[in-house]
């Protein structure tokens, strides 16, 4: 498995990216296109295409924040789900980031969101925080309850809750 960087919005993986990204996430969930390629400049953001067996098989876009790494946007293409690939990706982010949070639905939203929970539980994730509120991605956009999942135990929740808002949502 390979984690290939895109440091270029104009790089050829990005518009079929952009075209999974706005059909798998909810819009609430979604930054719109310039958002999304503004990315590309910010250094805070890394975002990788991640290759198996020579086929594109999903992308992760990672914030490096303070002290640890906030995962924004994790997908899997969906010729590629169920066969644990997943799981090789969580294993690889874990090796190489020591302290991760992301951002997940209320497990008890729906089906999907119930199998996301038990599988970043799977994945060495603990939920820290029920009260985190996703704030809106712009205009049109509604801000979501959402829960917060790391890997370790952060001192100070509310301070990276404040930082996440500040830095990663427009």
């Amino acid at each position: 498995m390979e984690f290939l960087s895109i440091i270029s919005a104009e790089d050829h993986r990005v518009q079929g990216i952009y075209t999974s990204y706005t059909s798998t996430f909810p819009v609430d969930e979604q930054r719109d296109k310039e958002q999304f390629l503004d990315l590309f400049s910010n250094p805070k953001v890394s975002f990788m295409s991640i290759m198996h067996e020579s086929d594109a098989i999903g992308y992760i876009i990672l914030w490096e924040l303070s002290s640890f790494v906030f995962v924004e946007h994790f997908e899997v293409f969906e010729a590629f789900r169920s066969k644990k690939l997943g799981s090789h990706i969580m294993q690889h982010l874990l090796e190489n980031y020591p302290r991760i949070i992301l951002e997940i639905e209320p497990e008890d939203q729906n089906d999907d969101a119930k199998r996301r929970y038990s599988f970043y539980q799977r994945n060495n994730f603990e939920l820290i925080d029920t009260t985190y509120v996703q704030p809106s991605y712009g205009e049109g956009k509604q801000s979501l309850n959402l829960w917060l999942l790391a890997n370790y135990s952060p001192e100070n929740v509310e301070e990276l809750k404040t930082e996440i808002c500040d830095i990663v949502y427009p």
